[in-house]
């Protein structure tokens, strides 16, 4: 028995979750490793070949990791866990005018907690992911997330949502490593391959990265029922016609199909009357927002007017702003505007490099 621990690995096949399974066995740990299966392409009715997370190679590329170093492998299927939350929740989230961030609700939602549930049916210690971010715990003995050392690569962002009990018993051993570290140690542990596999920036049900499509496959009716909204501008003149205000996003430019003589954005979307709002690039700036479904990480709560870099978007560099408890959530106001703040996306709130914590913008300051 290992004197470091037990350690359920979620392992997708790729070079990050393998690295770190490997590292951790050649540390010294007990490991396991597991493969979630949250999805298959054939439900998303693509024809595009199967990649990333949740592919029969991948499954395979995991299990030989596991078997060539001699530890325990599992797959295990959660597309019933993932279907009933993410994709529900990403649906509702456009149907509501909303801009949703499935990896972050998997996250905290779904992964982490069928990962839990199992290691603690497999008696684990711990469990560990590819992810690059540094799990710290503060004096105040709450755990915490801080960027990993890879800006490039820091997905503390996207663990905004795991809760103490989550923390205390999960491993990051990417985060004090860049990738070209990481992709030197495949190399090293005999992986030639997997130093060269591509990474997947997709969206796993939505394979081609046309969300629209899919919604359309998932609500029956939905291009019929919303198609001829408005677009109007911030006076509410009406503009033009649209598709349906789910098949458009804060900020965007291009496919809008509308002809004004200059460049437009949508800086607001009305599902209550099916009205898309378009204005010039300075209408998308905002000074402050509402933030809801908070979770605490660093601390178990904020003082009023605590001075924090907010991030708006996974690749944002983030912006200083100050803290206030208002409506249940956080108001943030920022020091100088921000563009395209988007309802629905997540907001998190760093004191350095140390998460604070995050929560769901809500839409606030309506135009119309």
């Amino acid at each position: 028995m290992s004197t470091k621990g037990k350690v359920l690995v979620a392992m997708s096949g790729g070079i990050d979750s393998t690295v770190t399974a490997l590292m951790l066995h050649a540390q010294g740990y007990e490991v396991v490793g597991i493969t979630m299966k949250t999805w298959d392409y054939a439900s998303s009715g693509t024809s595009k070949k199967e990649t990333g997370c949740c592919n029969l190679d991948s499954f395979n590329d995991a299990r030989m990791a596991a078997v060539q170093h001699g530890f325990p492998h599992f797959v295990l299927d959660i597309r019933d866990e993932f279907g009933g939350f993410v994709i529900e929740n990403f649906v509702d989230e456009y149907l509501a005018g909303r801009t949703p961030n499935p990896c972050v609700m998997c996250n905290t939602h779904i992964k982490w907690r069928a990962l839990l549930k199992r290691a603690d049916a497999l008696e684990c210690d711990y469990i560990a992911t590819g992810h690059y971010g540094i799990i710290n715990q503060h004096t105040n003995g709450r755990y915490y997330v801080s960027k990993g050392v890879d800006e490039t690569k820091d997905q503390s962002y996207v663990l905004w949502g795991l809760q103490q009990d989550l923390l205390s018993r999960t491993l990051l051993p990417l985060g004090g490593y860049r990738k070209t570290d990481i992709r030197q140690m495949a190399l090293e542990f005999g992986y030639p391959e997997l130093a060269k596999k591509a990474e997947s920036y997709e969206i796993c049900f939505v394979p081609d990265n046309d969300y629209r499509g899919f919604l359309k496959k998932k609500v029956e009716g939905l291009e019929e029922r919303v198609a001829g909204g408005a677009f109007v501008d911030k006076t509410g003149r009406i503009l033009g016609r649209h598709k349906g205000y789910p098949f458009y996003t804060i900020g965007q430019r291009k496919g809008l199909d509308i002809a004004l003589g200059r460049p437009v954005f949508v800086t607001q979307i009305v599902p209550e009357t099916n009205t898309v709002v378009l204005g010039d690039e300075e209408d998308l700036n905002q000074a402050d927002m509402q933030v809801a479904k908070i979770n605490w990480m660093k601390y178990d709560g904020i003082t009023d007017g605590m001075e924090a870099t907010t991030k708006i978007r996974y690749k944002d560099k983030g912006a200083l702003s100050n803290l206030y408890t208002a409506n249940g959530g956080v108001r943030v106001r920022f020091f100088e505007d921000v563009k395209g703040i988007a309802p629905g996306q997540s907001a998190v709130f760093y004191e350095g490099n140390d998460l604070i914590g995050g929560g769901i913008i809500q839409r606030n300051n309506p135009i119309l």
